[in-house]
């Protein structure tokens, strides 16, 4: 039954099929290692972790319930267990006491069980789908001028042999990897709304227009006032969404306007013609965060794009060296300053990506093995690719013997011998000059009657390559999603009594790896948790009050009617 297994009748019954879900019973406990993490579950379960699970997923009946489950996956991610098998080298016994078991499953049983609950493709979207209705719901209700959204790419490294996906460039590794792309979609505080996978990728333009934008328009909620302020002034856009420099695309700008989406990125090909210094007047800028900072803007009217283009504002930011960053944006609402925040707090994205390759596991392989790529995916057509790559190859050596020849000069007095080396050195320039003109006309003309793109089963059988399992993944996505949610909610609570949002987040994760000690009163019908002592003193009073914060919340342990009761200090 496992080390740690107390709880042997209810065991049998659950082999023999007899029993739908052990029963959650708390029991007085001491020292409880990493008990830190129950702090969270009131967050956990406002943030939606068990809202719609019964509704989109099920277990066979067994010894652990799908609440438990739910809940262990939650606490594992915040404790920092990266990975399922990682489980193996935790305390079966005490983290069994956190959900009112005897034990945790084993890692081969909450293998199985992800596998259950994983066996559907697609059910993991629709799970974070729902959740993302509700999260954007909350955040339109917190924002006074329309709601706005952080889209950007993130680069999932696969260092495996199972199949040669596609290469990708790594920002952050400077080189190009094999790799899948996340597109995730943020709110401006940074925190994840969904994502999507692309095995093969496009770019961001064109998932945005196939997948993102329509995701956006159908689920993304329009309140009455909104639509009454829409209707008055139709500059006011439905939505804006802030995206980086490979998004930049006026005809995508255009497609937008006329779907009542505003756009605001950075001017992919601003003049080179510098603005008058006297343009830029210095403001104040209040960030997302709420700090507020000086900069030095200015704003224009231009038109970007082919003829006719589009009508654009144009806010440049003068930097302290003298560089102008240049923004352009389709949303005509609001000054220059909230338009340089909103892009310039890009950065919270960013953070969010590093933040959680680095402690919830965002780049981990949760599952070996992979799957066929749907039939009518598109690829890059590696005859095409390689047709450019020759033209480029060709251009570049034009250019160079073009410059060769230019810079070829009689440097020497004149004499015979000097002209005819002269003579001669241009006239093999031209020659092959000539040549390569042909050459790349040549190439350019196979070029262009090869397809770019054809579908993934038309490519030539040592180029074909299937994707990695992404289901489990989506899953345990979404479960640290909800994790970094509640986390973050909690951080901010911690910010009334901790000035910088870093300090709160360590606190946090200090708080997760302590030791507590639990107390069910069941004539009270309450669990208390007490949480040992912290290190220095003014954490302690930053606990104080997040611990009665969270008692306020009277939240019920999923499967008790036991109200959880928060204290700092041993029993």
């Amino acid at each position: 039954m496992g080390h740690g297994a107390t709880r042997s009748l209810e065991r049998v019954a659950a082999a023999m099929g007899a029993l739908q879900a052990a029963p959650i019973v708390f029991e007085a406990a001491r020292d409880i290692p990493q008990g830190g993490v129950l702090l969270a579950l009131p967050a956990l379960l406002a943030v939606g972790l068990l809202r719609h699970s019964a509704e989109l997923y099920a277990v066979p009946k067994g010894f652990y319930g799908l609440s438990s489950v739910f809940v262990l996956l939650a606490l594992l991610a915040l404790a920092r267990i990266d990975s399922i098998e990682q489980l193996r080298y935790a305390a079966a016994g005490e983290w069994g006491n956190l959900l009112g078991l005897d034990r945790v499953p084993e890692v081969r049983t909450l293998r199985e069980k992800l596998k259950l609950l994983c066996a559907e493709a697609g059910q993991a979207a629709r799970w974070n789908a729902a959740l993302a209705q509700e999260w954007i719901a909350q955040h339109d209700a917190e924002q006074t001028r329309g709601l706005a959204f952080y889209i950007d790419g993130h680069v999932r490294v696969y260092h495996g042999e199972s199949t040669k996906l596609p290469r990708h460039y790594v920002p952050r590794e400077r080189f190009y990897l094999r790799a899948t792309v996340d597109y995730w979609v943020n709110a401006l505080d940074g925190q994840p709304f969904f994502y999507v996978n692309k095995e093969v990728d496009h770019g961001l333009v064109q998932t945005m227009r196939g997948d993102m934008l329509p995701w956006l328009e159908a689920n993304v909620p329009v309140s009455l006032e909104h639509q009454g302020r829409m209707a008055i002034d139709p500059r006011i856009p439905r939505f804006t969404v802030i995206f980086d420099r490979e998004g930049y695309s006026p005809e995508l700008f255009l497609e937008l306007q006329q779907r009542r989406i505003a756009a605001l990125t950075y001017h992919r090909y601003p003049p080179e013609q510098a603005w008058r210094t006297e343009e830029f007047m210095e403001q104040t800028v209040k960030l997302v965060s709420g700090d507020t900072v000086r900069m030095k803007l200015a704003e224009r009217g231009t038109r970007v794009g082919k003829r006719p283009g589009i009508w654009v504002r144009e806010v440049r930011k003068l930097a302290a060296d003298g560089h102008q960053v240049s923004i352009v944006s389709t949303n005509f609402t609001g000054d220059a300053a909230s338009q340089a925040a909103a892009l310039m707090a890009r950065w919270s994205q960013e953070n969010f990506f590093k933040y959680m390759r680095k402690h919830f596991g965002l780049d981990a392989l949760v599952q070996y093995g992979t799957e066929e790529i749907p039939a009518t995916v598109t690829v890059l057509n590696p005859a095409w690719r390689e047709l450019d790559r020759e033209v480029r190859k060709k251009n570049a050596e034009l250019k160079r013997i073009q410059q060769l020849q230019h810079n070829l000069g009689l440097t020497q007095p004149l004499s015979e011998v000097a002209v005819h080396q002269y003579e001669q050195h241009q006239g093999q320039c031209q020659q092959r000059i000539e040549q390569l003109k042909l050459a790349v006309d040549k190439l350019k003309q196979q070029r262009k009657l090869t397809p770019r793109h054809i579908s993934v089963k038309d490519l030539p059988e040592s180029d074909r390559f299937t994707r990695l399992r992404t289901e489990r993944k989506f899953f345990l996505d979404t479960i640290k999603m909800i994790a970094y949610r509640a986390e973050t909610s909690m951080a901010f609570t911690l910010r009334e009594k901790l000035k910088r949002m870093d300090d709160a987040r360590s606190l946090l994760r200090q708080i997760y790896n302590t030791e507590v000690d639990l107390m069910p009163d069941l004539e009270a019908k309450t669990l208390t948790v007490s949480l040992h002592h912290l290190t220095q003193a003014a954490h302690d009073t930053a606990v104080r009050f997040l611990c009665d914060e969270l008692t306020a919340t009277e939240t019920i342990f999923p499967g008790t009617d036991l109200r959880l009761v928060y204290k700092l200090g041993s029993a």
